[in-house]
């Protein structure tokens, strides 16, 4: 079973896009193991902290670095995705040549209440994981719209549409992770 970090880009503990992460990781749970690495005590990206890193980012570097692959579940703030994401892409593309993206398969969601998904969000997200040096999936783009009714008691998606759609991109990514893996190779 593939490992893959999961990058929330909010750090509300109650966030949809938390609340989209933890449910996809139960609904992945025979595929893939996805495991939430935090990206809250980041400190703002600075390069004179490279030659000693704050032990937040030695253990974010070490998280993504340790895992086959990425997903990053965005929210979208003003058409684009929070600082604190972009914050967390900076760090781990860096230093130069040695950032822990490089060749990572990779993936992105996102949720919000508004009709457009996240969009907006994951079309600048998308660009900067290319930037990055991701390997990263193409389809299915996966714009969750959220409603009160979205998750059931347990936090596990509500509607069968969704857990079908969500069941598909869950696949798709795994076979992403494996192709990418064989062309590594």
């Amino acid at each position: 079973m593939s490992k893959v970090a999961v990058v929330v880009g909010s750090v509300h503990r109650n966030s949809l896009n938390r609340k989209l992460a933890v449910a996809l990781a139960r609904l992945a749970a025979p595929k893939l193991d996805l495991q939430i690495v935090e990206i809250g005590d980041l400190p703002y990206y600075d390069a004179e902290l490279e030659a000693s890193l704050p032990a937040s980012v030695a253990q974010f570097r070490a998280a993504i670095a340790a895992a086959d692959a990425v997903l990053v579940v965005t929210p979208e703030y003003n058409r684009s995705i929070p600082g604190v994401l972009k914050n967390a892409i900076d760090w781990g593309s860096r230093p130069y040549g040695k950032g822990v993206w490089i060749g990572k398969p990779a993936a992105t969601i996102g949720a919000t209440p508004g009709a457009t998904g996240t969009a907006a969000a994951q079309q600048h997200l998308r660009y900067l994981m290319g930037v990055v040096d991701t390997a990263l999936m193409g389809q299915p783009e996966a714009y969750i719209t959220v409603k009160p009714d979205s998750f059931d008691a347990d936090g596990d998606f509500a509607h069968e549409s969704m857990r079908d759609f969500l069941a598909m991109f869950v696949d798709r990514f795994a076979a992403w992770i494996r192709r990418t893996a064989l062309v590594a190779a």
